[in-house]
């Protein structure tokens, strides 16, 4: 594996940032790695990158303990931290030359991947500029050329599609997909939808504990559950719908509308539609709401 995180213990004063979280991540992987505000995604992050020490626990990059041997761990990650810190008077060709020396790059090899990352992350028209005069959507790409530029075999990615327009999103997103294909990355965003276009294995984190690991596809079967939306034409009794074998909650979620969360893979609107029918409910809409990584993640942390 690239990426082995062991017991991983936080504390700020009295606070757990991280409660000794334990998980691997390994090369062609895309790591979703989700939580909310202050879950402990960042605090994580930064100590996978060197940036923070440990309170306890270990975390190996490519089998080198990032706390006994930084210099050499931290050789093998790129990262793209959520503030994204960039030098705003130099210009973005200059920068990349100055992330590349920081790596050890030398001579002809530095000067062919600083060309390779601006053609990757579609900065050929900005690479004159001063990173200050980017919009924050080419600053974006700034900071991801700089985390490709010495080729690792390690990607941490903090919120790394921030500031982009749907057009970027779209080329930033397959430049991450193909990156990954021999590639280990650890992705956090708090977009679902690149979340779950993106990933192949999600992680969940809650008040500095992993409450869900799965691969995505798994955490779909595991935690679908059907959301049917109703809506009537007038107020009536929805106690028979209650009543359906397999139905859980019917949820207000508007004037005369309705969410049916049920269990089971049986799909219940025939039984709804008779149910209605029988007892003189007036439906106006009866349609399956889809599955989404947003609605897993608002189930587990809410």
């Amino acid at each position: 594996m690239s990426v082995k995180i062991n017991n991983l213990c936080k504390i700020y004063g009295e606070q757990k940032a991280v409660n000794q979280i334990s998980f691997e991540a390994h090369p062609g992987e895309i790591l979703g790695f989700l939580g909310p505000n202050g879950a402990g995604k960042s605090t994580t992050m930064k100590i996978s990158t060197g940036y923070l020490s440990p309170s306890s626990g270990t975390v190996e990059i490519c089998g080198i303990d990032v706390t006994e041997n930084p210099l050499q761990a931290r050789a093998k990650v790129g990262y793209l931290p959520e503030n994204n810190p960039l030098y705003l008077d130099m210009y973005v060709h200059e920068y990349l030359r100055f992330a590349g020396k920081v790596q050890g790059l030398r001579g002809s090899f530095l000067a062919k991947r600083v060309s390779k990352v601006v053609e990757m992350c579609g900065l050929e028209r900005e690479q004159n500029k001063k990173i200050g005069q980017l919009s924050k959507g080419y600053k974006q790409r700034v900071g991801l050329a700089q985390a490709f530029i010495h080729d690792p075999e390690v990607l941490i990615l903090d919120e790394p599609t921030t500031g982009l327009d749907p057009n970027q999103l779209v080329e930033i997103r397959q430049l991450i997909k193909e990156v990954g294909k021999n590639k280990t990355v650890i992705f956090s965003s708090h977009i679902m939808q690149e979340v779950q276009a993106l990933c192949d294995r999600v992680i969940i984190i809650d008040q500095g504990n992993i409450i869900t690991d799965h691969p995505i596809n798994d955490l779909k079967y595991k935690l679908e559950k059907q959301h049917i939306l109703l809506e009537i034409q007038f107020e009536a009794d929805l106690k028979p719908i209650l009543d359906l074998e397999g139905v859980e909650a019917v949820e207000e979620i508007g004037a005369l509308k309705y969410r049916i969360v049920a269990t089971g893979q049986q799909d219940l609107r025939y039984f709804i539609f008779q149910a209605a029918a029988q007892n003189n409910i007036p439906l106006i809409e009866l349609s399956r709401e889809q599955w989404s990584i947003e609605k897993a993640f608002q189930e587990l942390t809410s």
